[in-house]
């Protein structure tokens, strides 16, 4: 029987290979924008200007092309109209191929839909020749029993997070080093297997190569958290359009990932509804006069709307901004006690720091630092994504983090388990590889 892995070692491969060819496109499927980045990879060790990037060189990459077009067919980060979702990523490939002048043909995708679900997984094996080896990873890697998580879910990470060699621990790379017990504790994610589907689905009308996918709170933790975070431990809640999506990283690598069903379209929708507007309309105003903590002054502020019943051009409606505020803020609210409820599940107050990242487009609303602060208790830090060669300045905010995470990733792959070979005769690989299944139908 052949591996089951195999097709996503071909994944990895197929990644390489466009990289090695020079070109490679990641894409950010949200629910209120898709995004694509152009990445075009060159042999230099070092950027062309240290003024272009305020990053470490993680493999040398240049943004060559940015598309961005508003999404019509995803909901809370899932796909709800496969023809709009077509259009919109080929929409989006095409503007970012037409300011690159190059062709693209292998994406990496991230989305937050799915329902994630993490599990926390371990392992132990003897050292078989007294020296860590390639092979010893793959059989402790094989060792981790896999929990009964349902036939309708898939798994898409599956991270060794931390080695242990004796009594030796925090080992990122034990191999070479001498010992006799090994073990690993490992992360694995796993998402609702339609949605999924749906986003394969898609992406091959489309004719576009899937060369890796990955949940967008992973991807959104790597390109804005500071490796001293990464290091001893934050959380990133990632606000987009239809949904929130939350990682802890720890060791720098992501041990914990969920979401939460709401997001700013939601707000949007709020003042649609209490303001008695147009989506457009209250789309603009949110961006332009919105806000979370209100001042003495903004009972005095007046935004001007449009009025629907207006029979004459002077008459006009205006509404004050703390009765914008007053419509926002109770949304926000909900989604921030909803991360609260997420990352107390999680165990995130035992974690050395109590950092909070917020970012996404959504985290650009005056007073959401303060407001999350007292809600989510900790550190909190609104993060924009770090700059990288070649990407514009109004590709560098915040609702681009999980784009650059992308990019960030392509570059600088982090270990997976199918990345490692794993003898056939044992019960927890075959447990691990079912978890995985999809890829060879899929991929």
């Amino acid at each position: 029987m052949n591996d089951l892995f195999e097709t996503q070692r071909e994944m990895r491969q197929r990644r390489e290979a466009a990289i090695k060819r020079g070109v490679i496109a990641v894409l950010d499927v949200g629910s209120y924008k898709v995004s694509c980045l152009v990445l075009q990879f060159s042999n230099e060790e070092e950027p062309e200007s240290a003024a272009d990037v305020t990053m470490p060189s993680m493999g040398s990459f240049r943004v060559v092309g940015v598309g961005t077009v508003r999404s019509n067919g995803v909901k809370f980060g899932e796909i709800t109209d496969m023809g709009e979702t077509e259009r919109a990523i080929r929409s989006a490939v095409a503007k970012a191929q037409k300011m690159a002048l190059l062709r693209v043909d292998h994406v990496i995708v991230c989305f937050a839909g799915g329902r994630p679900r993490s599990y926390g997984l371990s392992g132990e094996v003897e050292v078989e020749q007294g020296e860590v080896s390639e092979r010893d990873i793959g059989r402790v890697l094989a060792s981790c029993e896999v929990p009964p998580y349902g036939q309708d879910r898939e798994a898409i990470h599956a991270l060794p997070v931390n080695f242990s060699l004796d009594h030796r621990t925090g080992l990122e790379d034990p191999r070479g080093q001498v010992g006799a017990r090994l073990s690993v504790d490992m992360h694995m994610l796993t998402l609702a297997d339609a949605p999924v589907y749906d986003l394969l689905e898609c992406l091959k009308r489309c004719d576009l190569e899937v060369a890796g996918l990955a949940f967008s709170g992973f991807a959104s933790g790597v390109s804005t958290l500071m490796e001293n975070e990464q290091q001893l431990g934050a959380a990133i809640v990632d606000l987009g359009g239809g949904s929130t999506a939350i990682s802890v990283f720890m060791r720098k690598h992501m041990i914990y990932g969920d979401a939460v069903r709401l997001g700013g379209d939601h707000i949007t929708q709020d003042i649609c509804q209490g303001l008695q507007l147009s989506y457009t309309d209250a789309e603009r105003i949110k961006t332009l006069h919105g806000g979370l903590v209100a001042t003495g002054s903004d009972s005095r502020l007046d935004i001007e709307v449009p009025n629907p019943l207006a029979q004459w051009e002077n008459d006009r409606r205006t509404v004050s901004r703390s009765d914008l505020i007053g419509v926002m803020r109770p949304r926000v609210e909900e989604i921030l006690e909803e991360v609260r409820v997420r990352l107390d599940a999680a165990g995130f107050d035992h974690l050395p720091t109590q950092r909070i990242v917020l970012t996404g487009g959504a985290s650009a609303m005056p007073g959401l630092e303060e407001l999350a602060g007292r809600i989510l208790g900790g550190q909190v830090r609104i993060g924009r994504p770090l700059r990288v060669q070649g990407l514009p300045h109004s590709s560098a905010g915040a609702g681009f983090s999980a784009a650059v995470g992308l990019a960030l990733h392509a570059s600088h792959p982090m270990d997976e388990c199918w990345d490692f070979e794993m003898p056939v005769d044992r019960i927890g690989t075959r447990r691990i590889k079912a978890a995985v299944r999809w890829f060879r139908q899929n991929w």
